[in-house]
């Protein structure tokens, strides 16, 4: 081929084209480069016939092959890798080299997914069940495969201090598993081993430790809305519809995301996502309307390194001690109790804030246009 025809290839073709000639490094190889690489290779087939022929799979052979009776190699290292509690032969030396099975390695890995999941997955060698098998004696007939959830916030006087909170049964048929945990933010450690019918518990790997993120909007603007001003926010909420009454429902939550970002309420007489105010309208024949709420807004100060918390979630304080909080304010009473801790926790104060809201919203004066 020339280098013409070559350049008229798509990549896919001439990645095929590459491995049949055996192109060394085409994997990581650009368009342009696979053509040089082809040319090149093409040129030195040509003056040295001695180097190794292309590769052509026959349509016949190739569909033998994918119809042959029993599984193949590569089908006994996946089936095997997920026996967690039966021993298997050892496939490491016909595993395929580029795409491994496995690593040899005994490890379980948990990350977070969310606030409220942790996903973790693992790898266990031959020698690791039988070294539990050995380890448990009679009770290894007795015993199952499990994870057992840790919980590592706590912090004690000499580090950090686990407590057992779950114990979750795998099976055979997976290597992974999602965990579902509750009152973000907390620190977990995963463990797997086998547990017997006595409650001996024989662990195989320990994860890493991780944490989860608070539930709901970041208190940390990111580049993308540092650069968004108060102008630019109502801009581009006015721009979806947002201060249209006609459609305010729909754009209630672009206004929610706006104003936990911004920390601030947007200038808008539409409705607001702030308690629960009252919407006057005129009798439908009419297109006035009336909308009023309001919100509520706790600021304070106290030592810079103190712990404060209101309604019993944390508040970050600035640099000198002051914080500012936003909170809803619906009809009703509301009790906001703040607490703040010294910052070696001998001391504790105590601030309880009641606010009540009332709103009556009158029946609409209609005035006759002839008087």
């Amino acid at each position: 081929m020339t280098r013409d025809q070559l350049q008229a290839c798509d990549k896919n073709k001439l990645i095929e084209l590459a491995r049949q000639h055996h192109v060394v490094g085409w994997h990581g190889m650009r368009k342009v480069d696979l053509v040089k690489a082809l040319e090149k290779r093409l040129a030195a087939s040509k003056s040295n016939p001695k180097l190794p022929p292309a590769r052509v799979t026959h349509p016949v052979q190739a569909a033998a092959a994918r119809n042959t009776s029993g599984p193949s190699t590569e089908e006994h290292i996946e089936r095997s890798k997920f026996d967690v509690g039966v021993p298997t032969q050892d496939l490491s030396a016909k595993a395929p080299k580029d795409l491994p099975a496995g690593y040899g390695k005994d490890r379980i890995v948990v990350m977070v997914r969310d606030p409220f999941w942790l996903h973790s997955y693992w790898e266990l060698t031959r020698q690791a069940i039988q070294r539990a098998e050995a380890a448990l004696g009679q009770d290894w007939h007795s015993s199952k495969p499990i994870l057992r959830v840790l919980d590592v916030s706590s912090r004690g006087a000499s580090g950090a201090t686990e407590m057992a909170i779950r114990d979750i049964d795998i099976h055979g048929g997976c290597n992974n598993w999602y965990i579902d945990v509750n009152s973000p933010p907390r620190s977990y450690r995963i463990d797997i081993g086998y547990l017997s019918r006595n409650g001996r518990f024989y662990v195989l790997a320990r994860s890493n430790v991780v944490t989860t993120p608070r539930a709901g909007v970041s208190d940390v603007l990111d580049q993308n809305w540092a650069d968004i001003d108060a102008k630019k926010a109502d801009r581009i909420f006015a721009m979806s519809g947002g201060f249209d009454p006609m459609s305010a429902g729909s754009s209630l939550e672009l206004k929610e995301l706006f104003e936990e970002r911004l920390r601030r309420p947007l200038h808008s007489p539409a409705v607001t996502s702030f308690g629960s105010g009252h919407l006057m309208s005129s009798p439908k024949s009419r297109q006035f309307w009336f909308q009023l709420d309001a919100e509520l807004i706790i600021y304070g100060a106290t030592e810079p390194t103190a712990r404060v918390t209101l309604q019993g979630q944390p508040v970050q304080l600035r640099k000198d001690g002051t914080f500012t909080m936003r909170f809803s304010l619906p009809d009703g009473r509301q009790i906001i109790p703040a607490v703040a801790a010294s910052p070696d926790g001998v001391e504790e104060r105590t601030i309880v804030l009641a606010v009540e809201r009332n709103t009556k919203a009158l029946e609409p004066l209609i005035h006759n246009s002839n008087e």
